[in-house]
């Protein structure tokens, strides 16, 4: 898998991290991957939920020195 874009929002509060998810996925082609990292306690609860919204395909959240990583799927719709 080809991680097209990744983002540090360690250090960011809601709505901040889904923020500039939303921005940098516009940029990509659907089908492209993403990786974010993120410590914001309710980034848990944001990301997939916009993923839900957005049609976006949330594939992993995992936890990686204190900060949880989340990879997306753009998909064809947005």
């Amino acid at each position: 898998m080809d991680i097209a874009d990744r983002i540090d929002a360690t250090g960011l509060l809601c709505p901040l991290p889904v923020l500039k998810l939303r921005k940098r996925l516009n940029a990509l082609a659907a089908g492209q991957y993403i990786e974010m990292r993120a410590d914001d306690p309710a980034a848990v609860v944001d990301v997939p939920h916009f993923c839900n919204e957005s049609g976006h395909e949330l594939i992993s959240i995992t936890e990686t020195d204190g900060a949880q990583v989340y990879l997306l799927r753009k998909t064809a719709r947005n």
